[in-house]
């Protein structure tokens, strides 16, 4: 039973070996790096981007949508 879970342990192993892919170094000069990185930049900056994402929705739609809700009244 050793042997056998030994034998797959190490295939497992092998086989793990055989699918890493080690990447290839970045061989671009310090100043290719930060001009590459001051063209992905967007264009207005950062600035209220993300704020704009996360903002609530405006408007008479969703403006107090609990009021309209019907009152209970016992009789």
């Amino acid at each position: 039973m050793n042997k056998r879970l030994t034998k797959r342990h190490n295939r497992q192993i092998s086989r793990a070996k055989a699918r890493v892919r080690l990447s290839e170094p970045d061989v671009r000069t310090p100043e290719e790096i930060r001009a590459a990185k001051d063209a992905s930049r967007p264009v207005g900056g950062w600035g209220n981007a993300a704020k704009a994402h996360y903002s609530r929705p405006s408007g008479p739609d969703h403006a107090g949508t609990a009021s309209h809700s019907a009152a209970k009244t016992d009789v």
